[in-house]
This record gives structure tokens, sequence and C-alpha cells, in this order.
């Protein structure tokens, strides 16, 4: 009995792979016959959708007037009258540049591009799918966002829908739609590599969506779209060696460039709001210093007197975790979060302070201009660190005589020895350094004890018009 135990074990196996491998065929036919019908073709294809979307993707092309640079001795009239030379026109020459673009309103005839397309541009022209083509207005452009907005006067026009661009995930196929190297209308697929790139310096406010959907020069403007046909982005920039493809390219999101078209259409430029706060990325080690978890938020380094920050009760050493309820988790993602505010709108925003949950309804202003201060040279130089913590720095009290007297307090970093701890820890020179572990620091001896302890200690540094902490261990 017990021989014949696993010749009836193996029976069983092989009868329940027989009805798995059948069930998996059954599922693979239902799913190609599905597939099939749904595509209206024998073979998968989205060709149906593309014939509904493609007359909403246009190609743009520039025409710009480029001045001749000249030695600045020619314009010199008593250069010209010495060497008797006849007066001239300036030289100028035509530049011609191609682009793509999306109509996202067919009624009026609104065409949302990258600013980079049409920049400086003296003539703009619009070629649609079906030859037709236009001259365009530009109705508004956001150099910070790149985007702008273009008006032609048409008729029979397609538009594309925005999708909802934050329920778009890693692994979503999307289609790019554009014009390469002027090649006309063409179109490449992938899937979406990745969400929320950010601070790639390619633009001032940016929350990219990465794809491996070829995109090369010329795509710029073009329409990001899900197999939906539905708009997930405007393809923006690419990474390459030689300016080509190689799998890494980058759209702005559909929600964000749908708020900023609409303040564009409505008054021809963005006007973002100001928080009036400094913040900067949250480390394990200032996170230690704080007493919060790492990873959760961003840290506040500076918060500008009668800023909106200011009077609702934000304040240096919290730690930023949401705005209107959504996680912020990058310095970037708080700027954009603020920045794509309008101006007047009230926003909730969470901090951390103490390791409890604080929240602050803080209505959005328009930014101010603020002339930097200059740091004069002084002529006391006093070594800050006897410990060697923070060895080569050198740095001055701030009091009467010194050019920032009655304007902050602190000390003043004179000077950083290069390759020098302090220069390794961090310090800057014209650093001001106003806090030390969170209490305001009024003379050198106080920072040589604090820097005496065996515990690390916690700075609070002014550099230019901002602010950050620093964590000297």
């Amino acid at each position: 009995m017990i021989s014949k135990q696993p010749a009836l074990r193996d029976h069983y196996h092989k009868a329940n792979h027989k009805i798995i491998t059948a069930l998996c065929w059954l599922l693979l036919l239902t799913g190609a016959s599905a597939q099939a019908s749904w595509f209206g073709s024998s073979s998968p294809t989205i060709a149906p959708m593309l014939e509904e979307t493609m007359p909403g993707v246009v190609n743009i092309s520039t025409k710009t007037t480029i001045r001749a640079q000249e030695n600045p001795l020619f314009n010199d009239p008593f250069f010209r009258r010495f060497f008797d030379l006849p007066q001239q026109e300036p030289r100028e020459r035509k530049s011609q540049s191609l682009g793509s673009g999306v109509i996202i309103d067919a009624e009026n005839g609104y065409i949302a591009t990258n600013n980079h397309v049409i920049d400086k541009a003296d003539e703009i022209s619009v070629t649609l799918r079906d030859g037709r083509s236009f001259d365009a207005k530009v109705i508004g452009k956001d150099p910070e966002a790149d985007l702008a907005v273009l008006k032609i006067q048409g008729d029979k026009l397609t538009s594309l829908k925005f999708a909802d661009s934050d329920k778009a995930r890693v692994g979503d196929f999307v289609v790019a739609i554009g014009n390469p190297f002027g090649l006309g209308q063409t179109v490449t697929s992938g899937i979406i590599s990745a969400m929320g790139r950010s601070g790639l310096g390619i633009e001032g406010y940016e929350d990219f969506i990465q794809t491996d959907a070829s995109i090369n020069p010329g795509n710029s403007g073009g329409a990001l779209v899900n197999f939906q046909g539905e708009l997930v982005g405007i393809n923006t920039a690419i990474i390459g060696p030689s300016g080509g493809n190689v799998g890494i390219g980058f759209a702005i999101p559909s929600n964000m460039a749908k708020d900023i078209i609409e303040q564009l259409i409505q008054h021809g430029e963005v006007k973002r709001g100001k928080l009036g706060v400094m913040v900067q990325q949250l480390t394990p080690d200032l996170a230690k210093a704080f007493d919060i978890p790492f990873g959760k938020g961003v840290l506040v380094s500076q918060v500008q007197e009668g800023s909106p920050a200011h009077r609702t009760g934000i304040r240096q050493g919290d730690v930023v975790i949401a705005v209107n309820e959504e996680k912020i988790t990058t310095p970037a993602q708080l700027r954009n979060a603020i920045g794509l505010q309008r101006v007047g709108k009230q926003i909730s925003i969470t901090v951390l302070r103490h390791g409890k949950e604080k929240v602050f309804n803080v209505r959005i202003t328009e930014p101010e201009n603020h002339a930097k201060t200059e740091v004069m040279e002084g002529d006391q130089e006093v070594d800050s660190d006897k410990s060697k913590r923070l060895a080569g720095a050198f740095v001055v009290e701030i009091g009467p005589g010194h050019p920032l007297y009655g304007e902050i307090n602190g000390l003043e970093v004179k000077k950083v020895r290069r390759n020098s701890p302090a220069e390794k820890a961090g310090l800057r020179r014209h650093d001001i350094i106003v806090s030390v572990n969170r209490k305001p620091l009024k003379s050198i001896k106080q920072l040589r004890k604090a820097l005496n302890s065996k515990h690390s200690v916690l700075l609070n540094i002014r550099r230019g018009d901002g602010a950050l902490f620093l964590v000297v261990e």
C-alpha cells in the first residue's frame, strides 16, 4: 500500500498539470479573441486609436531673425572715422526650427507646445495632418515650465482629451506622436519608465514622466498618449550623448500642463504663488538631530518674516510632510506644489513639529523681489574650532562695525581652507551661522563650547538668499 502512494501522487500531479495547462490556453484564446474584437482586427493593433488621435497633433515651424554679433569697436564713431569705415546696416540671418504641438481646444483653435519651440520666433506656422497650414499667434508663454499656448483660425479641428496623469503608473503603455527631425508626423511606442522625475536642471519646474518611447529633436511639444488616445503628457526633453534617442525621454504631466495652460489662456502668463520658506532634503543625520522619522517630508531651514508661512505659524525646523493632503518627500515636490498654485488660493500644509502633526491653512501671495545683501570683508578673523571638528573655518562675530549688524545675528564665515574638516562638513565662505543646536548663536565662545561637546552639532546656516541645516559629527 505504501509503495503505491508515490505513483498515486504522480497521477494527481499529472492530472492537475493538464487541467492548469488547459485553463491557461483557454484564458489566452479568450483574451486574444477579446483583444482582436476590441481592436477590430485579427491581430493586435492600435491603428484605430491613432486614426482618431493623430489629427490632434500638429507640426510647428518657426522663423527667427538673428542679428550677427559684431566687434564693439565697429560701433565706435571715433574708430569708424579713424579707419574711414562706411556705415553699414547690422547683418542679419534667418533661422528656422521645427517642433510639434497638441490641439487642446478645437472650438477656439488653442494649441499647446513647448516654450522653447516658439521662443523668440518672428513667424510661426502650424501644419495639420490633413495638410492645411495656418499662421499662429502666441497667447501666452511660461519659460519656467517650458509651456506655451498658440492660437490658429481654422475649422474642423480635432482636439485631444486630457488624461488624469496622477493615475498613470510605471509600466503603462504610451505612444509618442510628433515631428522628429522634420520628417512629418511619426508615432513611437513604449512604456512609462518612471514618474515624478525632477532635479534634472532642464526646467525651472520639473515633475516629468519618463518614457522609453522614442523621442527625438522635433518631438518637442508633441503628445504622449495612452492606448485610449488620451493626452498623458507633453513631450519636452531627451537625454542622449548626441541629442538622439537612447530610450530616456521626458514629458510634462497632463495635470501640470492643464493648470498652466488654463492660466496662459486667461492671463497670458503664469502668476506663481509664494509660501516664504526655504527647505532642504531631510538626510538621516538631520532626521536624527530633529528626532523625526527619516524619509518623511522636507526640512524648513528658513521662514521669511512677514511671509504667508510666517503669518500662519510655520517655523524654522518644521518638517513639511503634505500639501493639500498630498505627500511631500522632496524639495522639488514642495516647490511644484506651491509654485503651481494660483495667487490668492488657500492651501493646507501639514508639518511635523516635535513629533506631532500640525495643519496650517495658508493663502498664497505673489512673490516679492528681495535684493541680495553684500557682505564686506572684515579685519578680525578667528579660528572657530579648537576641537578640530570644524578646523579650517575662520569666523567673525556680527557686532558693531560689521555691515550686517542690526540685520542678522550670528557669526560670519570669513574663510574656509580647502579640503579642511570645515569644508567637508559643508561650510562655505560668507555663510552666516545663525544658530547652534537650535539656539541663537551670539558668540564664538558659544560655538566652541558646542563643538567641544561629545554630541553631534546642528548648525543653521544662511547662504545668500537661502538657508540650510548642517550636522557636524
